[in-house]
């Protein structure tokens, strides 16, 4: 596998070098279908920016034959697989853009070095933007997790703080017992009605309503009052925002889920755009290694099987053709509701100067 893209231009001037799909993302996901891609001796170019979403984790967990190993040597170890395969070259950088071009597509690569691919395998991850909170992003994959399952265990059932970031956070506060004894800090975001509390109680969740401060030492949580909250380890939930722009770039469709953006496939990852695949945290709420992997590997035969019989149409799952259908309907009647309020707002009389001067927030 080349490394150093000698294939591909990097000068000022134009270059294009064609290939039959090409990985955009070289993390678990993208590493995966590369693998799956390679062996079928397709020519695949891998572009990479070198951005895993758990780049700042020391340990992996619950990926079979690789539990507890650094997460950095699992994608070192992956690529050296990869480049077992002579079919398959890399190009370190960023895919800056995408567009479909004719029955197959191009993507920049910067300074004047294009590739062009019969198909794409979209494996760009996500970025998280972490709840607002001092203390807490230089904790993040150290001391601070959004998944149960890749680092609860290590907590040994000790102190687990869950810390709120929407209504969403009661169910990790509902799920985080099997793990430990859990204090779930609403933080002033996730309001509690009494059938809630009642659950909690019974799994044995303490609940603190007052707003945090910040976060200190290892991972405890010091509360406006001043009172502080030991913990061993917190989680909590991220926004999560699509990584890279190149699915929305191509028309990919973009589902906004409860944790925030997702491109929208079908069963075989094949997105709503002819000849484009995707793969990874990219296309689902719950990441981790195991899924990315079983990810990249589907979205990869799906690619490989439509250059040897075609693209089938795509077909969504009951649950995104239901969550679409109420989108649209949510967007007609706000449509509707902003029609009839606009009669009623012009016949409203002109506020007062000093109604006028208000400030927005009062």
């Amino acid at each position: 596998m080349n490394t150093t893209t000698a294939s591909i231009s990097t000068s000022t001037g134009s270059s294009q070098t064609d290939y039959d799909v090409i990985v955009i993302g070289g993390s678990y996901a993208g590493l995966s279908g590369a693998l799956q891609l390679g062996r079928a001796r397709r020519r695949i170019l891998v572009v990479d920016a070198g951005q895993r979403r758990n780049r700042f984790a020391s340990n992996s967990h619950g990926f079979l034959t690789r539990d507890g190993e650094p997460a950095a040597a699992i994608a070192a170890k992956g690529r050296a697989d990869v480049a077992a395969y002579p079919s398959v070259e890399w190009h370190d950088g960023l895919a800056l853009d995408a567009r479909v071009d004719g029955d197959g597509f191009v993507v920049d690569l910067g300074n004047g070095a294009h590739a062009r691919g019969r198909r794409i395998v979209l494996a760009t991850g996500v970025r998280d933007e972490l709840p607002a909170i001092t203390g807490l992003a230089e904790r993040w994959g150290q001391n601070v997790f959004h998944c149960p399952y890749c680092h609860g265990y290590e907590l040994d059932q000790g102190r687990i703080g869950v810390l709120a970031s929407s209504p969403m956070s009661l169910h990790q506060a509902q799920m985080l017992p099997d793990w430990g004894q859990v204090t779930f800090f609403t933080n002033g975001v996730c309001p509690l009605d009494s059938a809630q509390l009642a659950d909690l109680a019974q799994r044995g969740v303490q609940v603190e309503h007052t707003l945090i401060d910040h976060i200190d030492a290892t991972a405890t949580v010091v509360l406006q009052d001043g009172r502080r909250a030991d913990m061993d380890g917190l989680f909590t939930f991220g926004r999560l925002h699509l990584a890279s722009p190149i699915a929305q770039q191509l028309g990919c469709a973009i589902d906004q889920g409860p944790l925030g953006s997702l491109i929208r496939t079908d069963e075989m990852r094949q997105t709503t755009v002819p000849g484009v695949f995707a793969a990874g945290d990219a296309i689902r709420n719950a990441g981790n290694v195991a899924n990315a992997v079983l990810d990249g590997a589907m979205a990869a035969i799906s690619a490989h099987r439509s250059l040897l019989f075609g693209i089938t149409p795509f077909q969504a799952s009951p649950q995104a053709a239901a969550q679409a259908e109420a989108q649209a309907e949510a967007q007609v009647e706000a449509q509707v509701g902003a029609q009839a309020a606009a009669p009623a707002a012009a016949a409203l009389p002109m506020p007062a100067a000093a109604d006028q001067a208000r400030p927005a927030h009062a």
